[in-house]
């Protein structure tokens, strides 16, 4: 079989005890505050680095996700845990979410810019901008922004942190010992950036990244969240439930992309997928209904009724949803989800109780139940088809779930030569086979090509006016 050139791209979607929100009910998963020690998600991350998957993701948000009955709640730090992993890995990549809705620019950008020199130039920025009223009230305020402002928001927030990546060009730092010069002040610049949410001056405080900065991560699916990543993102993760949505959608960013002058390989589209494996479809499916089986209802519906806008009393267990419920764009919180939940209950007629059964292993994301070799030709299809560029693995148990993914699935697709044997590069970038991003700064002071017969110098273009031209 003809593949597509390139590689398939492997994330590992970490998650406490697993993505099934009963997984943690499990005889062997950690049931304490123990899902949240920095040993198991070192752990993770070295089974992860064992299979050569490209690299680790962690979701984050600003609040405390749900109740606390239902499943372990609390998340560390995503950025105080990249560190930890960076010390116990060598290789894979290391992704974190952080918010530009609660954040400033500046300390962000330090923040992972610093993440990206202990790594060794792996660490990667998935931005978010943070739905829901309860994170709002913990920043001081009453209600959360509106939808589009939240984006508008971000893509100025981008602006200046990639302008603050770039206030050190790439050979700022001299360390001449014997002049006793440590660096070139002429090469490390303000951004002096004034606009609607932020003024920032600059530099930065650290020098310029191994990757040049950190991939940039987005993983909202609305009007705005396309358009933002089409922009800035150069890997989406996103959720959809059948190959039809999943290609569409893979289509259309691609084209974005395009539209804002960028290489569609530039962007690379990784939707999740939940697999739940057994050695063979009966196990696999006894596997799942073990799960399923586990799940307390009244926290789920408790959990679709806070999604969908509604009271848990409009969500009979055995009825259908409302027919009367928001449309997307009322809806100011998560709208895409919001939108692939209402579509999948109704396209498959799916009761109240099937649907939080549907939901309970992803939330949302495709769960795919059945042997290694069907998970792997579920993944090739996707891919050779032109709906994928990679995966975001999202194991519904820890860490048995990604264990097996690692020791039975990634052989298959290696022995189909979809993926690596051995990790050829060291960044992140080298990877996902994505560019390092030019330095505006430098490439400002690089003269025009010349004819050779004038032997003229042409002036290099003022840094200033690069900035000013140069988008983000």
């Amino acid at each position: 079989m003809t593949h597509r050139p390139g590689h398939l791209i492997l994330n590992a979607f970490l998650m406490s005890t697993g993505h099934h929100e009963a997984s943690w009910r499990l005889p062997a998963s950690p049931a304490g505050a123990e899902s949240l020690s920095i040993a198991h998600f070192q752990q993770l991350a070295r089974i992860a680095e064992a299979g050569t998957l490209d690299s680790v993701f962690f979701a984050d948000s600003p609040q405390l996700w749900g109740d606390i009955g239902r499943r372990p709640a609390g998340t560390l730090d995503p950025i105080v845990v990249l560190t930890a992993l960076a010390a116990v890995t060598e290789r894979i990549g290391l992704i974190g979410t952080a918010s530009t809705t609660y954040n400033s620019p500046y300390n962000l950008a330090r923040r992972f810019a610093s993440i990206d020199h202990v790594s060794g130039g792996r660490a990667g920025w998935n931005v978010v901008t943070t739905a829901g009223p309860a994170a709002a009230r913990n920043f001081g305020l009453d209600e959360q922004p509106l939808h589009a402002t939240r984006y508008e928001r971000a893509a100025e927030f981008l602006d200046v942190a990639f302008g603050l990546w770039d206030s050190w060009e790439e050979d700022a730092v001299i360390g001449d010992k014997a002049s006793g010069v440590w660096g070139d002040n002429d090469k490390v610049h303000a951004i002096d950036h004034v606009g609607t949410h932020f003024s920032v001056a600059g530099p930065l405080t650290t020098h310029r990244t191994p990757q040049g900065r950190p991939v940039i991560v987005q993983a909202g699916s609305s009007e705005d969240g396309k358009e933002l990543a089409a922009r800035y993102a150069e890997a989406v993760f996103t959720a959809h439930q059948t190959f039809e949505d999943t290609h569409a959608f893979y289509l259309d960013l691609k084209n974005r992309a395009v539209t804002h002058g960028r290489d569609p390989e530039g962007i690379k589209i990784l939707p999740g997928i939940v697999p739940v494996i057994g050695s063979t479809e009966a196990e696999a499916q006894a596997l799942e209904r073990e799960l399923d089986d586990l799940i307390v209802p009244r926290y789920a519906v408790a959990q679709l009724a806070r999604t969908l806008r509604v009271s848990p009393d409009d969500l009979p267990l055995d009825g259908h949803l409302p027919a009367d419920l928001p449309d997307e764009d009322e809806i100011e919180g998560a709208k895409s989800r919001y939108t692939l939940i209402v579509q999948l209950a109704r396209r498959e007629n799916l009761t109240v109780r099937e649907l939080v059964g549907r939901l309970g292993g992803g939330r949302g994301h495709r769960t795919f139940t059945g042997t290694p070799e069907q998970v792997a030709d579920t993944i090739q299809a996707w891919y050779d088809d032109g709906a994928a560029d990679g995966f975001n693995i999202m194991a519904p148990v820890l860490p048995s779930g990604l264990e097996t993914f690692v020791d039975h699935v990634v052989p298959i697709l290696r022995a189909r030569g979809l993926f690596r044997t051995a990790y050829e590069g060291t960044t992140l970038r080298e990877h996902y086979g994505l560019d390092v991003p030019a330095n505006r700064w430098t490439a400002a002071r690089t003269p025009a090509a010349t004819p050779a017969i004038t032997q003229a110098a042409t002036p290099a273009t003022s840094p200033t006016a690069s900035l000013a031209t140069t988008g983000a």
